[in-house]
């Protein structure tokens, strides 16, 4: 007679968990000293250069549009603010150039998003998914730019609302915030800089590191974690806006990276446990929570112009919710077309990314011109 005796599963050992934790923690960790190396090789050989780009902003569209490049060039919209408010206190710069400059900032800072997005291109339902959640925070930031800055240009909402703020923080003194994740990444990251203190070569480790530990994400992703894991991302984490919105927020202030944050949750949506839906409310937290570090240098000063422009970070991305959460449809669909484009076939994936690299091209070419 054929055995009919039903195979369970058995659970697995301890010590099997524990290790399977620590592998999981330990590529966490990678995922981030990455794009550490990669933001401090970026602002190596780009700082410099970005300082002078802010020094040129002659009027507001030339304002967005450095901003835009200057964040790109060092993939910190925190540093770039932080760089506006130091030549706001010092009068190079003024508060109706700075405000622009801002939000420009805001777009720029998204490209990390799109370079981990694209580890999942060999697998095209992945890469829609993953490309779909990388861009979806580029878009809400370029729609809130286009909308807010034409009509901050003629009646100065963001400024005003600023300045109430500022008048409110009034007498508070330097503060600062300690980020636990720079404090374990930082070292590593500013050891290997100090060996091969050069932009490429550092760029080129970053990209290897990133996109291994992607594979081994992604690998884990697709098998028994999933399983276990998802519940917890879609039920918990991201059951709704508030809670995917304060997510964003607090893990973006208390890492002091955007970009890390953000760029965290592509691999979750390539691997189908979170849906651009929502995402979106994560990367509205995570606007709020990258103002922390400008804000906190600003009181620093003692300037109130340089207040101002700390809390015309924040201004900014609040009204830009206030715009665009009701309208959240407009850039969820956007990012959604996108990634069904970029995923369609290999010509249009390719056609995709150079589409975006001549974006960052063109705004180099309109300020020569």
């Amino acid at each position: 007679m054929p055995d009919t005796t039903v195979q369970t599963q058995q659970p697995a050992s301890p010590l099997r968990v524990i290790g399977g934790v620590v592998y999981f923690l330990t590529l966490l960790y990678l995922f981030f000293f990455s794009i550490e190396l990669m933001s401090a090789a970026f602002k190596m050989g780009g700082r410099g250069f970005a300082e002078q780009l802010l020094n040129t902003a002659s009027d507001p569209v030339a304002g967005l549009i450095i901003g835009f490049l200057a964040t790109s060039l060092i993939q910190s919209s925190s540093t770039t603010t932080t760089i506006v408010v130091g030549l706001v206190a010092s009068n190079a710069l003024t508060i109706q150039l700075a405000i622009p400059i801002i939000m420009g900032a805001n777009i720029g800072t998204t490209t990390t998003n799109t370079i981990v997005s694209v580890a999942h291109v060999t697998r095209p339902a992945e890469f829609e998914r993953a490309f779909a959640a990388s861009t979806v925070h580029d878009f809400f930031n370029v729609l809130a730019a286009l909308a807010i800055l034409p009509i901050e240009i003629f009646f100065h909402p963001v400024e005003k609302m600023a300045t109430f703020l500022q008048g409110l923080f009034a007498g508070v003194g330097g503060m600062s915030l300690a980020s636990p994740l720079k404090a374990v990444v930082t070292p590593p990251s500013d050891f290997i800089t100090g060996l091969l203190p050069y932009e490429l070569p550092l760029i080129a480790i970053a990209l290897v590191v990133l996109i291994t530990v992607l594979t081994r994400l992604m690998k884990l992703m697709r098998g028994v974690f999933l399983e276990r894991m998802a519940s917890l991302f879609d039920r918990v984490l991201f059951r709704n806006d508030a809670t995917s919105f304060a997510l964003g927020m607090v893990t973006t202030a208390a890492v002091q990276s955007s970009s890390a944050t953000t760029s965290l949750v592509v691999p979750l949506a390539g691997t189908g446990v979170l849906s651009t839906r929502q995402i979106f409310p994560y990367t509205l937290g995570a606007n709020i929570g990258t103002t922390i570090t400008a804000l906190l240098a600003s009181f620093s000063t003692g300037s109130p112009a340089a207040v101002i422009i700390g809390l015309a970070h924040l201004s900014f991305n609040i009204l830009g919710i206030a715009l665009f959460y009701p309208l959240r449809a407009i850039p969820i669909w956007l990012a959604d077309q996108v990634g069904v484009l970029a995923a369609r076939t290999k010509a249009s994936s390719a056609m995709v990314i150079a589409v975006y690299v001549v974006m960052h091209i063109i705004p180099i070419l309109y300020l020569i011109l």
